[in-house]
């Protein structure tokens, strides 16, 4: 081993993080055959679009997610690479704010469902995703 190499592994060892961890882009982790996405929320924009909701799909491929963002009370949208926004409704008393600082997902046959797959919060929370909507933007007419 090189002196460089155990250099770089002076910071890994006390727990800091570099740089590269700090990205917001969706991570995966694939341990004793269980997947475990962990999904960045991205702030609110401050002049908010408005969306209106359309029926969404049962399931979404957990491939086709970039990344989310708080959008209400009880709502996560999830942001995908074809640039469409899907919103997560999730279980009653279970506030998306707990979501703030990114989630975890665990998709077995990498979807993600509604009525069967659940978010996980950094802590440990995790709240079932009851159905999703298709958002599009609103006409402003």
């Amino acid at each position: 081993m090189t002196l460089t190499y155990l250099l770089s592994l002076i910071p890994a060892m006390f727990g800091f993080a570099s740089a590269a961890d700090q990205s917001d882009e969706v991570r995966t982790l694939v341990a004793e055959r269980e997947v475990i996405m962990r999904i960045p929320v991205r702030p609110r924009p401050i002049q908010p679009f408005l969306w209106e909701e359309k029926k969404g799909p049962k399931c979404l491929a957990a491939s086709s997610i970039r990344g989310a963002a708080l959008s209400g009370r009880e709502t996560v949208d999830f942001l995908l690479y074809d640039r469409t926004r899907l919103r997560a409704e999730l279980s009653e008393d279970c506030p998306a704010l707990d979501f703030y600082n990114g989630f975890y997902l665990s998709p077995e046959d990498g979807k993600i469902c509604a009525k069967r797959d659940e978010i996980k919060n950094r802590v440990g929370r995790s709240c079932r995703i009851e159905r999703f909507r298709r958002l599009v933007p609103k006409d402003s007419r």
